[in-house]
């Protein structure tokens, strides 16, 4: 990798400490701890072990959403994000090949006649989808026939699913699953329509350390760490991103 320069770090971090962004909202990588309130998880490893090797001080800055974290880029609140790789995110951030990926797919009501993904793109189809998230800009952009509509947030997105009668609820598989257990008789479409790149990224304008944030990436797969952050934090559902 790129040797760590006084110039390097200073583009890292101009203020003289790594501020990490973390999207609280996904819960495979992100948590809070209960005890301290701090940000914990598997984006959180991977930017400790970033300050590390830069040689910087820390610092996690937490947002509620991915989308509150795309638009805090040019902000000068965060140094470096971790969130999905969306090109309507890549105006402001230069992102880093993903590090892990996780399907996202549709829960149905009990009785369904939807049985496969691809299904749900269908005229008078009613699919809701947590608004701002990385597989609702990518619903955005490829829905052509379906109605989509958004709701801010996992769980109100499932609590209008049941009330409003909707009939899909996008989601990552995970979080489907536990939501699918909620309602008796639901069910998890096969297949999936896309899978949610997570990467990393530096706000536009800072070309070497968007470069050494690349390689640092291709490193933490190739070594291990990532599968390490992934097993310390016994998370269930994550598949590692082949390297770049």
């Amino acid at each position: 990798m790129t040797e760590v320069t006084a110039a390097l770090r200073s583009e890292f971090a101009p203020t003289g400490t790594l501020r990490v962004g973390l999207n609280m909202s996904n819960f495979l990588l992100t948590r809070t701890d209960t005890a301290s309130g701090k940000p914990l998880g598997v984006a959180h490893d991977l930017g400790h072990e970033l300050a590390r090797r830069l040689g910087l001080p820390v610092v996690f800055v937490p947002h509620p959403n991915p989308g509150a974290l795309a638009d805090a880029a040019n902000k000068n609140i965060w140094d470096v994000g971790f969130l999905g790789a969306e090109p309507q995110r890549a105006n402001e951030i230069d992102f880093t090949a993903a590090y892990v990926e996780i399907e996202s797919t549709y829960l149905v009501p009990p009785g369904s006649a939807l049985k496969h993904a691809n299904e749900v793109d269908s005229k008078g189809v009613r699919i809701i989808v947590p608004a701002k998230a990385a597989y609702e800009l990518y619903l955005t952009r490829t829905i052509k026939n379906a109605e989509l509509v958004t709701e801010p947030g996992a769980d109100a997105s499932f609590k209008r699913f049941v009330d409003e009668k909707f009939h899909a609820l996008a989601g990552l598989k995970p979080r489907l699953i536990s939501d699918q257990a909620k309602l008796p008789g639901s069910v998890i479409v096969q297949g999936c329509f896309t899978a949610v790149q997570q990467a990393a990224g530096v706000p536009k304008g800072r070309s070497n350390a968007a470069k050494y944030l690349a390689a640092f990436i291709e490193d933490a797969k190739a070594t291990g760490l990532v599968a390490k952050a992934i097993a310390d934090n016994k998370v269930v559902g994550l598949s590692i991103a082949a390297l770049a």
